[in-house]
């Protein structure tokens, strides 16, 4: 009786853009553009792009630029919030918005009318980047600043 080897995941390469088929380089280039204007349709993307959808749709979860791939998917922000009603939730709906997954919430007791707040977040399926997430809790009245203080896998 023979035994199979263990099943080993696909593995990865590293290759340049350039040497890439077209059609996986414009399926990367749809997928950032769906990133970038979320309310663009997938239709929408591939016709500006030039690609077909079902050819979209055959490589799109199997082509990921190396940038998403060895950043940290776990990052810890660190929140500096005034200590009124309502901010925080703000600031979670902010986050969900984005789609980012809350893993952690750690808020110390105010002092002189701020709070620290420190949250990790799964990034893998936020929408945008960090420094776009970071921007827009900038923008949620009450938060003062907002720092990544680590990042891991």
């Amino acid at each position: 009786m023979s035994t199979a080897p263990d099943k080993v995941e696909d593995p990865y390469f590293l290759i340049r853009r350039s040497h890439l088929p077209e059609v996986i380089q414009k399926t990367a280039d749809v997928t950032e553009l769906l990133h970038r204007d979320p309310s663009l349709s997938v239709l929408e993307a591939v016709h500006r792009i030039g690609l077909s959808r079902s050819a979209y749709y055959k490589y799109k979860d199997v082509v990921k630029p190396f940038s998403s791939a060895v950043s940290g998917q776990i990052v810890t922000v660190a929140l500096h919030l005034s200590h009124e009603r309502g901010v925080l939730s703000e600031v979670l709906n902010a986050l969900a918005a984005r789609q980012a997954n809350i893993l952690t919430i750690n808020q110390s007791l105010p002092l002189q009318g701020m709070a620290t707040v420190i949250v990790s977040i799964d990034t893998r399926d936020m929408r945008g980047t960090v420094d776009e997430c970071l921007e827009s809790l900038l923008t949620v009245s009450g938060v003062y600043q907002a720092i990544v203080v680590g990042q891991g896998h």
